[in-house]
């Protein structure tokens, strides 16, 4: 078995704003995996200032993964602290297993039988960009939207937020907030009883990340159900993914394979999560469609319940073409269309 990566740079088709900052493009690598004369391809995808890992320690490692492939695949524990490394070696190894179709865990999904519900996602940005964005995602049928809050006003994001519950009760549309740690610690409680009163679902991550006892005298007193995020980033081994989960125990965990151990540091947080009661969807992280199908096929293969986040695949003007398409609030394979890669694509 040979491996070699290569980078390709994402560019959106409009800048993507969080509380942390907006991207114009986002550098992701390609792992390819080569047997048989059949190629595996996964997919890394670390975001600057997020991401555990460093840019140029993906590099370093990818580099070690290339000289001697078998034994990371043979020693997964080599890729368990660097996640966007460890997830495109779990995809780009089933891929090959599968004959290098990106077909890695085949279902009715698949198979183009059955849809992934998601959430439709608004971001961030002036009035008229978030409300131009709500009107087109309630248009198209979605019934689960999450707005990313805590960049602009609070009180006008409320009054957005409240437009729609003037239109839809919480039976109509559920609504899922993200203020990716925006909130300071001192008027959490305040914002979070404001939100309640718009029968808000949940939100994840309402205070910066690292702060477990903090965060988990919110979670106990909160009105609106807390999802973690970025908290579980850089948790990995199993003790201490007990120890955070029995120390804030919040109400949901948001499991990105990219952020949070690949396949398997995720199926390991949802079975300490599910014997606690804690509950659990999937998202993407804005990977491009060779990530996005991984995530997407194996979210179907852990019968994820309720709304998934994995409606990023429209993001970028330069996306690996895919059989992925968004049909009403649904995630579809759609069967007879290929991934098309571009020219050169698989070339060393």
């Amino acid at each position: 078995m040979k491996a070699y990566f290569k980078k390709y740079e994402l560019q959106f088709k409009r800048p993507a704003r969080t509380s942390r900052g907006e991207y114009k493009a986002r550098k992701v690598w390609y792992l390819f995996l080569t047997d048989n004369n059949q190629t595996g391809v996964g997919e890394c995808a670390p975001l600057p200032d997020l991401s555990y890992e460093t840019p140029e320690q993906v590099e370093q490692l990818l580099t070690e993964v290339c000289a001697d492939p078998v034994r990371f695949i043979q020693n997964p524990g080599l890729t368990t602290n660097v996640s966007s490394v460890r997830f495109a070696l779990e995809t780009a190894w089933l891929d090959l297993q599968n004959g290098g179709k990106q077909l890695l865990f085949p279902s009715e999904f698949t198979d183009g039988k059955a849809g992934i519900p998601i959430n439709g996602l608004i971001w961030m940005g002036s009035t008229d960009f978030i409300l131009q964005q709500l009107h087109e995602k309630l248009e198209a049928g979605f019934r689960c939207i999450k707005l990313k809050i805590g960049s602009n006003d609070f009180d006008r994001e409320v009054e957005i937020l409240n437009s729609i519950r003037e239109r839809f009760d919480e039976d109509q549309i559920v609504l899922r907030v993200d203020a990716n740690g925006a909130f300071q610690l001192h008027e959490a409680q305040e914002k979070l009883a404001r939100l309640a009163a718009l029968k808000i679902h949940s939100i994840e991550q309402p205070i910066a990340a690292g702060q477990w006892s903090k965060m988990g005298e919110i979670c106990r007193k909160s009105p609106v159900p807390v999802a973690l995020d970025e908290e579980l980033i850089g948790v990995c081994a199993a003790s201490e993914k007990e120890k955070l989960l029995d120390t804030i125990h919040p109400q949901f965990l948001v499991l990105k394979p990219s952020l949070h151990g690949g396949f398997f540091g995720c199926v390991e947080w949802i079975e300490l999560a599910e014997k606690r009661n804690i509950r659990w969807w999937i998202t993407s992280y804005l990977e491009s469609n060779i990530g996005l199908n991984a995530i997407a096929q194996w979210t179907f293969h852990k019968n994820a319940q309720g709304y998934q986040g994995l409606g990023t695949g429209s993001l970028f003007t330069n996306n690996i073409s895919s059989p992925l398409e968004i049909e009403g609030e649904e995630l579809w394979m759609v069967l007879g269309k290929k991934f098309e890669f571009p020219e050169n694509f698989f070339a060393k």
